[in-house]
């Protein structure tokens, strides 16, 4: 069970990275006025940290889901 929350865990948290780089990439600061997403390595470091966070609040239900799967049978 540890495994497959870590992978999913893992998971997310590339996926952050890869959409915070494709904001950076895509949309951004044209400016360069905006500290955070003038730049490619905050914007991808911030998309890693918001993904992390979305899979470590998310597998709490997926967790939560399969315990009450495993009470009914």
């Amino acid at each position: 069970m540890k495994s497959k929350v870590f992978r999913y865990k893992l998971l997310v948290t590339i996926i952050g990275a890869i959409g915070g780089f494709l904001y950076w990439k895509y949309i951004g600061c044209a400016s360069g006025t905006c500290p955070i997403k003038s730049v490619w390595y905050l914007m991808t470091l911030w998309g890693t940290a918001m993904g992390y966070l979305l899979g470590d609040l998310s597998v709490n239900f997926v967790v939560k889901r399969e315990a009450g799967n495993d009470k009914t049978v």
